[in-house]
Order: C-alpha cells, then structure tokens, then sequence
C-alpha cells in the first residue's frame, strides 16, 4: 500500500473508531458501527454442502463495501484457497484468503493435501485447520459412534500431524486447532512451535470447553484464542463471559470473528456490527475491539498489524 493510500485508509479508520464512543446502549440499535479495517477469520459463504446464505463472491463484495480489510473462507469440506483467488479476481478493495480443514473429506490429516494447497496459483492459502467436525472430540462429546479423525495416539501426536507442522513451516501457513479438545491443543502447541509453526490459533476457545486455567495456559504459549460472535447470538455463550476472560487474560490473546454464513443468519458484516456494539456496550474499550478485530486477525494471516 502506497504512502497516501495508507494515510487515507488510517484517517477511515480513526474517523471509524472515533464513532465508537457515542455508541452505547442510549444510541440506538441502529447505531452504525465502522467496520474499517476489521479482519474476519470465519467467513464461512456458498457453494456448500451446509445452507449458506451467501456465496464467495456476493459474500466478499458485501465485506468490502462494509469496509473490511481481509476475510478468512472456511469451508469444512473442501479447500478454499483457489475460490479465495477467483473471489480476489472478482472484487477489489479486500484481502480474501482460503485454506484446508483436515476433515475426512480431504483424507483426514493429510499432508499432500495441505502440500497442494501451499502451491496453489493465487497464494491465497493462509490457515489449515485440525479437523472440526470430525474430530475425536466433537464425536465422542457429541455421542456420536461414527468415525473420526485422531490427531494423537495414547498422547502423543501421530506422525502425519508432524508432517503437517512442518509443511506450515516451511511456507509459512497459519495452524488453527480446529475443534480438538483443549488438552489436545495444549499437548499439539509445543510440537508446533518446535517445528516452526509460525502462528497458531485457537478455534472458538469457548465452545471447546476450555477453562479458564486452560486459556492462560495457551495465552501463555503465544497463541491467540477465537470468540466468535454466532456463539453468543445462537445463544450458547454471553458478551459476559467474553468479558469476564479478556479482563482476567488481556484482550491480546483473543480475536473477534463472525462465524456467520448459514441460511437465515445476518450476514457477516451485520452480525460484526452487532458484535462490536455489545462489546461496547459492555466495557469493552475501543483499543481492546482494536486489538482483537484488526491487529491480532491480520497478525494471524501474516498481515501487518493495522
């Protein structure tokens, strides 16, 4: 970005920031939220095999006239870095990048597919994720009997997750832990780090069932921890207890994300808003919705930090 562009897109953003201030519970639902340089990391759009209420173009075109600076795709069966690179084809003013989740649908834990990502035309894989939907642990706490994905065998990691690390290594790919028990990633964090790892997230911490002794310990090892707003507007989690651990742990060590995309849900940019409102509304400063919508999402996509 050239110097007078810079400027111009950071007098966006303290214009945007500025408008923070008069939000609050006096002004309104519709009060407008900037949304100037936000960094959504779980953007999920069409085609799917899931309902989903917009698809990657409709999506990505919404997101940059709402002001975002990048969108992460995720789809939890198919990669998405190439739709990332036809979407970036399609609209302007956005960072769009894709990656892989390493459910059964690509094989599971499966190097060669993450090694065909990484050299995808476009370079827009950023984030490879352990499995979500197929993990051992959304089976077996769900009830489930199905199949799964392991990532470890009687503690410790299995060889093909090595060789994943190692891959993410070596072109400089993001890991998300996907929807792996919080042992699992405490006991995944080091070996990544020891391979070189170069940044590593942890997927909507809270609806993982971390503790909180579990988070510091993961703040502790320099990942940066999900809150993402669908929890709480399905219901399953409250502002208030996103509150409660970013005043015990620093809002350093989370990011705020959408989670939206499915039918009949806002769109992610309204969800955002909605996101945003009710961190203020709550306490939250407009330094801290800075650190956890902008610098730390775009440090995890290898972005320089707004």
């Amino acid at each position: 970005m050239d110097r007078m562009m810079r400027v111009t897109v950071l007098l966006v953003v303290a214009a945007g920031m500025a408008g923070f201030g008069a939000v609050g519970p006096a002004a309104g639902q519709d009060a407008e939220i900037s949304l100037a340089g936000v960094v959504d990391l779980h953007f999920h759009t069409g085609p799917d095999s899931r309902p989903r209420s917009v698809d990657d173009i409709e999506a990505s075109r919404l997101a940059a006239e709402a002001g975002l600076r990048a969108i992460l795709l995720k789809n939890h069966f198919t990669m998405t870095a190439d739709r990332a690179a036809i979407a970036m084809g399609q609209v302007d003013g956005l960072e769009i990048f894709g990656g892989l989740v390493l459910n059964r649908a690509v094989g599971g834990i499966n190097p060669e597919a993450v090694r065909q990502m990484a050299t995808f035309a476009g370079g827009r894989g950023k984030v490879v994720w352990l499995p979500t939907f197929d993990s051992e642990y959304a089976a077996t706490s769900s009830g489930s009997d199905g199949p799964y994905v392991s990532i470890l065998d009687d503690g410790e990691p299995l060889p093909a997750v090595l060789e994943v690390f190692e891959l993410l290594a070596q072109h400089d790919l993001t890991l998300a832990m996907g929807h792996s028990a919080p042992g699992e990633v405490l006991r995944l964090i080091p070996e990544a780090k020891r391979l070189g790892v170069p940044r590593i997230l942890v997927t909507h911490v809270f609806s993982q069932g971390a503790t909180r002794e579990q988070m510091r310990q993961m703040a502790d090892e320099g990942t940066i921890m999900e809150i993402d707003w669908l929890a709480v507007y399905s219901g399953g989690r409250t502002i208030e207890d996103y509150v409660s651990a970013i005043r015990d742990l620093g809002a350093e060590a989370f990011f705020m994300s959408s989670d939206l995309g499915q039918e009949g849900n806002p769109v992610h940019a309204d969800g955002l808003r909605s996101y945003i409102r009710a961190m203020l509304e709550a306490g939250i400063t407009e330094e801290e919705i800075d650190i956890m919508a902008r610098r730390n999402p775009a440090r995890l996509l290898g972005l320089e930090p707004w």
